[in-house]
This record gives C-alpha cells, structure tokens and sequence, in this order.
C-alpha cells in the first residue's frame, strides 16, 4: 500500500511539473535609427533590418531574451533611453567619454572610422581643405563631432541633417561641397547609388572608433548580459557570418 502511494504522489507530482507554465522570456525594448544602412534600415515590409539588428537578435538568441525594435530618429536615441522607454540602444553608435558619463556601454561590438566623401571632380584632397566650405553632417554623430573639433562648434558652415542621406544628398546637388560620415554607411551608400560619381577620402587625421551597445547608467546586469552575448557569438561563429554578409569575408 505505502509502495502505491509512493507511486500515485510521484505521478501527482510529475503531473503538477508538467502542468507548470514556461518561464516567459525577457524581452527588451530596443531603440534604433533605421536611416543608417547597412547597420539599420526598413525594409519594403517596414522592418527594421541590417547589421545592427542581425547583432542584436543573435545576441538576444544567445542569452535566451527576446528583444522588440523600435526606429527611432537619432536625436531621440538617448532621451528614450533614459526616460526608460527603451532598455537597448543599437545604432552604429560610437563610444566616447562624453557618452558615457549619461549611459553605459558594452564592449565593442564593431571598429569604424570616419570618411571624407565630395563630387569625383572635387579639388578636395584633405580634411584640412574643407576650412571655410560647407560640410554636410548628421546632427549629432561622430562626423559633426570631428569637425566640429576641427572648424569650431558654431561654425556657420557646418551643415547639420537628419540623416545621412539627407547630407549626400545634398552634397549631389551641390549645397555642400562634402559630408563627413562613417565609412561602411558611405560604402554602402556608394554601391547602392552607383551612379552618384562621388570620391571618398580617407583622411589619416581621422582616429578608429568603436561602436558599443548602449544601456541605461548603471544597468548593470543587462550588460553582462550583452557582453555575455557578444562574447558568445563572436566564439561560435555568428559574429563572423553576420559580418561577412553585410561586409563581405
């Protein structure tokens, strides 16, 4: 008889485990800019896809969350980030001192450097030959930082807007003389408008940058978990393959 009950308790219990609901995911909120392709863009269906978004949900694979996109135009990045709309911002965005006094940064997840781009038949040959020409910027990016530095912050001739493509688009029509953007953004942007005749310079004043997920001052736990996560895709392999298909082996 204690045997029959041993039996019914234990079939009791495995019942009550099976009945058991799942332990619901974890899913973030991600902020992004989806101008900024390959790192992120829409897609004809209005997803956000693109590098950036290909790390992301790897690293979210990887560490068993799920995470939501949300575009979101640059100048709203860090605000919603702070006012804890977002958890995750993922925008080709460059880590620097001044950025990490308000938000906290993962380990670099992509190495970058600025470009020079002007019309093919441009006399522009250096950064230094754009003093006291109109150069076309994204507001509030490492481009408007780095010239910025070089002409002055107020400088009437420093041309700021939304997007890049803004900015190309108007160096086509002549408005600027050259924008100064990161150079997969422009790369990019070259082989998908070959018919722009567009020069790039690489100008050996410009440093190498580095991109880091970003996370609320003092998150600390979802950090190591996207530290965990970059760390973990880039030893298994998927770091590589998402590389190679926006940027090639």
């Amino acid at each position: 008889m204690l045997k029959l009950k041993t039996i019914i308790s234990c079939i009791g219990l495995s019942a009550a485990i099976i009945a058991m609901p799942a332990v619901a995911e974890k899913t973030y909120t991600v902020a992004t800019d989806a101008t900024f392709a390959p790192f992120e863009s829409l897609s004809k269906n209005r997803e956000i896809v693109g590098f950036d978004a290909d790390i992301i949900k790897a690293i979210a694979a990887k560490q068993g969350f799920k995470v939501k996109m949300n575009n979101t135009p640059w100048e709203g990045l860090f605000v919603s980030l702070n006012n804890g709309e977002r958890d995750i911002v993922i925008a080709a965005v460059t880590i620097t001192p001044e950025r990490q006094k308000s938000m906290d940064f993962s380990a670099p997840y992509f190495d970058a450097k600025q470009l020079i781009v002007v019309k093919e038949n441009s006399p522009i040959k250096q950064f230094s030959d754009l003093k006291g020409k109109k150069v076309g910027v994204q507001n509030g990016t490492t481009g408007d930082t780095v010239v910025q530095k070089q002409f002055g912050k107020t400088n009437p001739d420093i041309r700021r807007y939304e997007n890049i493509t803004l900015a190309l688009s108007e160096l086509s029509n002549s408005g600027v003389s050259a924008v100064v953007a990161d150079n997969a953004v422009v790369r990019n942007y070259l082989v998908n408008n070959p018919k722009q005749k567009f020069r790039l310079i690489d100008d050996t004043s410009f440093e190498v940058e580095h991109y880091g997920i970003a996370v609320r001052k003092g998150n600390t736990q979802l950090l190591n978990e996207i530290n965990a996560g970059i760390a973990g895709i880039k030893a298994d392999g998927t770091y590589q393959k998402i590389q190679n298909k926006y940027f090639g082996k």
